[in-house]
């Protein structure tokens, strides 16, 4: 983002403010000691580490009382007016993921700058030989819905399309980021597969049978919305 970041090395009570850079950081042992209210894994580490919000709504008063001396977040998942006033107050790095090399980027600096590299170096190869195991296991072309009322979906420039070419789908959806799609635009898409995730909107086994109607030759399947979009130690359960 064109600073720089300057901490106590190591942090010793971080806030995270995305799920899955969450996860990684408890993962390798980090203190975290702040979490938005979707940070829900690991579950057995999670449930006495204080709230401070969501990724689009900080309680900055929640913040402030916890006396962070770093703060985690994510270009995309965040808000850009309230990470400008966490910066007033508090070092915050950012990360910036589009691609899997990406997030082996991100895990390979947040264990660095927490000087927990070794456990940091052990599950990004297990992510990484999970990520190898089901690379080109799919084929077909592919929609991937994220939201209904109104139909949205994730186009290029994503992290999910990232995943989808590297199973080997091709994304049907060639607008960047996450478009609504209208009416005739859903009707015109001609995709062998249709994928509903469990995240943001909870897709459910009755949706499956609204979208047969609108795709009767389709493949429609339920899918497990932090497989395709979580970026942390979350992709080592591919399989």
């Amino acid at each position: 983002m064109g600073r720089e970041v300057e901490i106590n090395f190591p942090p010793k009570r971080i806030i995270s403010l995305v799920p899955s850079q969450t996860e990684f950081l408890l993962d390798i042992g980090a203190s975290v000691i702040g979490r938005t209210k979707f940070c829900i894994h690991p579950n057995d580490k999670i449930s006495n580490i204080p709230v401070i919000g969501g990724t689009k709504n900080f309680r900055f008063d929640a913040i402030r009382a916890l006396q962070p001396d770093l703060i985690i977040g994510n270009k995309e998942e965040n808000y850009q007016e309230g990470i400008k006033e966490l910066e007033t107050e508090f070092p915050v790095w950012m990360s910036d993921i589009y691609t899997l090399e990406d997030s082996f980027s991100m895990m390979t600096t947040i264990g660095g700058f927490c000087n927990l590299m070794n456990r940091a170096d052990q599950i990004i190869q297990t992510c990484k030989k999970a990520i190898r195991t089901v690379e080109g296991t799919k084929s077909g072309k592919a929609v991937y819905l994220i939201w209904k009322n109104p139909w949205m979906a994730a186009g290029a420039n994503t992290f999910i399309d990232h995943m989808l070419a590297h199973l080997g789908f091709e994304n049907l959806v060639k607008s960047e980021r996450y478009p609504e799609l209208t009416e005739a635009q859903i009707t015109s898409l001609n995709p062998d597969k249709v994928l509903l995730s469990s995240e943001p909107y909870p897709f459910k086994e009755k949706h499956l049978k609204e979208l047969k109607n609108i795709w009767p030759e389709a493949s429609l399947e339920l899918v497990d919305g932090e497989l395709y979009s979580w970026y942390g130690s979350r992709l080592q359960y591919w399989k």
